[in-house]
Parts: structure tokens; C-alpha cells; sequence
């Protein structure tokens, strides 16, 4: 239906992309779901799963790292649905690298992809967004909140979106624009899930004990926080960053 809001979601093929998909789905919100053409996560379950719950997208191949590339995922939004209402920049990698052998490159390509990618996609939703509209873009806790140890690149890159959001929830409030940040904590998601990069299953199972929630977080328990801040509920948040890791942060160590 016209009236329907709309919403482009980066990096949709799993975790927590496709949850907010899901969730968007049951809420009657359209979507167009971001992949890149690398992922080995089939956005085709995004979107049988966002069919089985009464909703609709359209699937948009997506390189954040090229403006013409998140440019058409932007405008794919408008052609398929007649309008755009949220942009959610979720696309990112992870890659683990000591200082040491942190080149120029692999420092580059992180930021191509983790914070000017994150640029590129807010940039295209507001040139397309009118008033009551809102943005997302997601940080993490490494760099949010914490540092960690040989990732650096990610943590500086993740460190940057909640400036860049602050800084865009300014300029975009006078037209009605509200641009906000998630913090996932430890988040139970495909990256995550990966050994050689982050933490690995033995890993998040181990740090899970020290939550004071006394687990990691799924993926829909992002979403639902997302989704709250695009909704008319938060009509008065923009330039935030909201921290979702079951009490991570704030518990004092003993």
C-alpha cells in the first residue's frame, strides 16, 4: 500500500539485518534488503522469511564501497515503492589484525567499508528522506564503548559513526530528519560467530557468563531497538547512541 512506510536496510542477509527485515515485516513496514554480491548469506531467506510474515521487500545487490552502488540501492526504494523513510546503515566486516601488521591497505578497506560506507548510505537516505523520516547506523562496543586488542581498524571506524551520526543529527533536524546509533554488545550473529575474526561460538559462550544478563544478545533484540527508533515513538531522540548489551557495560568488575 502507498501508505506503508519504507525502509533500505544495508547489509540484510543475515544477523541483524534480516531480524529488522522480520521485524519491519510484521509491523506492515516495506524493505529493501542490501546484499553484497560476496556474502555467502542468501538474501533469499531474508526474504522468505519477511513473506512469512505478511510483509514485503525487494532484494537490491549493494557495495557500500561505491557511492554509485548505494546510490541505486537507495533510489531502488523510490522505484519499487514511491518513497523512502528510513535508511538503516548496518553493512560492516570484521577483520582481526595486530598493530603491527595493520597495513595501509587492510586499514583502508576497513574504513571504506565500516565508516565511510556508513557515510555514503546516510548521505543517500537524505537526499531521499522527507520530514518525519529517520537514519540508524550501527557502531558496536568495540570502539563505542571498549577498545580491543589487535582491531584496532574496526574499533576506530565503529568509534567514528557515532560522530558522524551526532554530527548529521544536527544539520538534518531542521528537516525533520532524526539520526540515531546503535551500540550492539556481544550480539549472537554470523559475525560474530566467526573464529578467526571476533570470538567464535567457545568464545561468546564464555563471555556470555560475564553479562549480566547472563547470556549474548540475539539479533531481534537489536532489531525491536532499531525499530523503536525510526518509529514515531521516538519522534524526540536524534543525535543518540543506545548501548544493547544486557548490562555489559555497566557492570562493575570484580
Amino acid at each position: 500500500m502507498p501508505d506503508q512506510p519504507v525502509a533500505a536496510i544495508t547489509g540484510a542477509a543475515s544477523g541483524i539485518g534480516r531480524a529488522l527485515a522480520v521485524f519491519y515485516a510484521k509491523r506492515g513496514i516495506r524493505s529493501v534488503v542490501g546484499t553484497y554480491p560476496g556474502d555467502p548469506h542468501d538474501p533469499e531467506q531474508t526474504a522468505r522469511l519477511v513473506g512469512e510474515n505478511g510483509g514485503t521487500c525487494v532484494i537490491q545487490e549493494l557495495d557500500v564501497r561505491q557511492t554509485t552502488s548505494v546510490e541505486a540501492f537507495a533510489q531502488r526504494a523510490i522505484s519499487a515503492f514511491g518513497r523512502l523513510d528510513y535508511m538503516i546503515a548496518n553493512a560492516g566486516i570484521l577483520r582481526h589484525a595486530p598493530v603491527t601488521d595493520l597495513s595501509d591497505e587492510r586499514w583502508t578497506d576497513m574504513m571504506e567499508v565500516d565508516l565511510t560506507g556508513v557515510l555514503r548510505t546516510l548521505r543517500a537516505g537524505a537526499s531521499r528522506i522527507s520530514s518525519g523520516g529517520a537514519m540508524v547506523a550501527i557502531s558496536s562496543i568495540a570502539g563505542g564503548v571498549y577498545g580491543w586488542e589487535e582491531h584496532a581498524h574496526y574499533a576506530a571506524a565503529k568509534a567514528g559513526v557515532l560522530g558522524l551520526v551526532r554530527s548529521l543529527a544536527v544539520e538534518l533536524a531542521p528537516g525533520g530528519v532524526r539520526v540515531n546509533a546503535i551500540i550492539p554488545g556481544l550480539i549472537e550473529t554470523p559475525q560474530s560467530l566467526d573464529p578467526v575474526n571476533s570470538l567464535g561460538p567457545d568464545g561468546l559462550r564464555r563471555a556470555g557468563q560475564d553479562i549480566p544478563w547472563g547470556r549474548v544478545g540475539r539479533p531481534e533484540e537489536v532489531a525491536s531497538v532499531i525499530a523503536f527508533l525510526t518509529s514515531q515513538d521516538a519522534n524526540y531522540v536524534t543525535g543518540q547512541a543506545i548501548v544493547v548489551d544486557g548490562g555489559l557495560t555497566v557492570k562493575m568488575r570484580s
